[in-house]
């Protein structure tokens, strides 16, 4: 039985691997800072003690736990020799990354919502989306979150793996173990399992979400001023980006796990979401809002 994995990461000679290593380790502190600096602007400005820009604030904090999960193995990797993980580590980071994945999921849903109660909704937005609410929604997205994935990794951790070991992605990835465990037996209902649960999380949330936008967006049609329209496409258009951008390589990689499609190219659909989608959400979903700027400001001691 396997004791330890392989990562394979991003195989090239060792002068590139410095060079990756150099560049994910900037974007690795860049995503933090971006991140950090947010959750304590709305932390320390009570201005911004407000459901959205709590929402905002945890999903940075989700952004950071989820960065954490992956980028500091394989920066690891790229330095390591022998860029070997051990099993119960493999399965942990397989948990733990998923269970953070299921839970932006929930979060760019409730987001979602909240957009469509301010726009569609706005003089019940204050009575619907209190700070009690919003705080109930915030526990909810993180304890479903973390349940919504734990049986299909229970099914995962009593597959065998008999021989091949070596895993041609950065990280613990559903894929690459699927596909080494049905190399000693056939395992169709776990995969089954796998996908099925997938499936439904994504789809169920990712029609949910364009759902509301085409609602906002019919909205923001209507609205008379020339001003406020723009600034509502425009928020609009940036936080779909970030949708279409996570959910697209998420269903490549995810809704038909093991299947074998791609082969080789799932480490870069997954790069995209997991370390691309947290480096640009703090421009995106924050620094185009003016209170946040403001309370940034004063965070990073500018004018």
């Amino acid at each position: 039985m396997v004791s330890d994995f392989i990562l394979l990461g991003f195989p090239c000679r060792w002068e590139i691997q410095i060079f990756l290593f150099s560049i994910f380790f900037t974007t690795y502190i860049l995503t933090l800072l971006g991140n950090m600096a947010i959750v304590c602007a709305v932390h320390w400005d009570h201005r911004l003690h407000t459901p959205m820009h709590i929402l905002l604030a945890n999903f940075s904090f989700l952004e950071i736990c989820s960065f954490n999960s992956d980028v500091p193995n394989m920066l690891v990797n790229f330095l390591s020799r022998t860029k070997s993980i051990s099993f119960t580590r493999c399965l942990l980071q397989l948990y733990f990354f998923f269970s953070l994945g299921t839970t932006e999921c929930l979060f760019l849903s409730i987001m979602a919502y909240d957009q469509f109660l301010a726009i569609c909704r706005p003089l019940y937005y204050p009575t619907i989306m209190t700070t009690k609410f919003c705080s109930s929604l915030v526990i909810f997205c993180w304890v479903y979150g973390f349940l919504w994935f734990l049986i299909p990794v229970i099914f995962v951790t009593q597959l065998p793996f008999c021989g091949p070991n070596v895993i041609d992605d950065f990280l613990c990835d559903l894929g690459p173990l699927l596909a080494l465990a049905s190399a000693c037996v056939p395992i169709p209902g776990t995969v089954l399992l796998c996908g099925t649960m997938s499936s439904l999380l994504i789809f169920a949330t990712f029609f949910y979400i364009i759902g509301s936008y085409t609602l906002v967006l019919r909205a923001v049609i209507q609205v008379p001023s020339a001003a406020g329209r723009k600034k509502a496409f425009s928020t609009c258009s940036s936080h779909l980006a970030v949708v279409f951008l996570f959910y697209g390589s998420v269903m490549i990689t995810y809704v038909s796990p093991g299947s074998g499609q791609a082969e080789g190219m799932q480490k870069f659909t997954t790069l995209f979401y997991s370390v691309l989608t947290p480096f640009f959400n703090p421009m995106i979903y924050s620094l185009r809002n003016k209170e946040m700027k403001d309370a940034l400001k004063k965070v990073l001691g500018g004018s």
